[in-house]
């Protein structure tokens, strides 16, 4: 598409963006719901008076719609609660494609990054543990708890972004930029135990997933949880950590050390067979009455991971191009306190 030819897709983009439906953004607009369908599907021409409108309505620049492209889903499949409404969901797939697109506008002028992503196919290396402990391997992460994943995602090319997803019924997801290179997401809202975990399952998706055509028989999240559990909690090295029993004591203190939530190492004690799964239900039941299955002790939290690669990529460019924040977020094709609230 001519980069001086309104792209219709980017008004759909742009109105899912803000939560809104056809018929809403029709009712803003003064228009009728079949004249605003007519519109994203480039029946019609986008007049310059209406298009005013919509900039003002959905608050975004001229250029965000003369940008090429379209929506495209995310990677894999996304971490998040049993049940999404649709509703919450459509917002944050399109608010993800923005950063990809932002991303993408990067990556064409500064170059594109190297990435060391294996593909590491189970069906071949024999089990999403065997995955993790190879990729483990590959990357040269020495034994015991990573003391900081994000650090480790990003010295090995992924793109990782704080992003708040405005629910926390979604943890996190993936899209590739220029069809290659991924950026992962994590909601802002999730603690750090949270986060962590989040980021080792995607990147469970990544290598095991996404150029490997799993069958549709395949259940691949309980494949990228499995492969997370290894990755961060390592058999070899946490089975020693339960020699004196399981109790909440033992999780609070393991929490410290390993960087995950209480119930993330209960499981774990489980899957290695350390505890059996009755006692695995009476510590469940604990968790209840206590009142600390949804929300832990305040005093075990632990801190988020905050990424810095693509920040620093942004910086880096600003200065070599010696642009200004407005100039900036102009590049970027977003108002100006837009883009410092995702990349400041």
């Amino acid at each position: 598409m001519s980069p001086n030819k309104l792209n219709p897709k980017m008004i759909a983009l742009a109105r899912e963006s803000r939560g809104l439906s056809q018929l809403e953004l029709a009712d803003k607009l003064h228009l009728s719901p079949s004249h605003m369908s007519r519109l994203e599907k480039d029946f019609v021409e986008v007049g310059q008076h209406h298009l005013k409108e919509i900039c003002t309505v959905l608050n975004y620049p001229e250029g965000f719609f003369y940008q090429e492209g379209e929506t495209l889903p995310p990677a894999l499949a996304l971490r998040k609660r049993n049940i999404v409404a649709q509703k919450i969901l459509l917002p944050v797939e399109a608010e993800v494609n923005i950063n990809r697109l932002h991303v993408e506008k990067l990556l064409n002028a500064i170059g594109l990054p190297e990435i060391n992503l294996p593909i590491l196919d189970i069906e071949k290396v024999g089990s999403p543990t065997e995955a993790a402990r190879k990729l483990r391997k590959l990357w040269k992460i020495e034994k015991g708890a990573i003391n900081n994943l994000t650090q480790v995602l990003e010295e090995n090319g992924l793109l990782l972004i704080n992003f708040d997803f405005n629910t926390e019924r979604v943890d996190g997801m993936s899209i590739l930029a220029n069809g290659k290179f991924p950026i992962v997401f994590s909601n802002k809202r999730s603690l750090g135990d949270r986060q962590r975990f989040t980021l080792a399952y995607e990147l469970g998706h990544l290598v095991m997933h996404l150029y490997t055509n799993p069958s549709f028989t395949r259940d691949i999240s309980h494949e990228a949880n499995e492969f997370a559990a290894e990755f961060l909690m390592p058999e070899k090295d946490i089975k020693g950590d339960f020699k004196d029993g399981v109790t909440l004591n033992v999780l609070g203190d393991l929490k410290r050390k390993w960087k995950l939530s209480m119930q993330a190492l209960l499981y774990r004690a489980n899957d290695i067979g350390v505890i059996t799964d009755n006692q695995k239900r009476y510590l469940i039941n604990q968790f209840n009455s206590m009142n600390i299955r949804r929300r832990e002790p305040a005093e075990l939290d632990v801190p988020r991971e905050n990424p810095m690669k693509l920040r620093d990529m942004i910086t880096n460019y600003k200065n070599k191009q010696k642009l200004n924040v407005k100039q900036l977020a102009l590049f970027f094709n977003s108002s100006e306190d837009e883009f410092l609230s995702k990349y400041s």
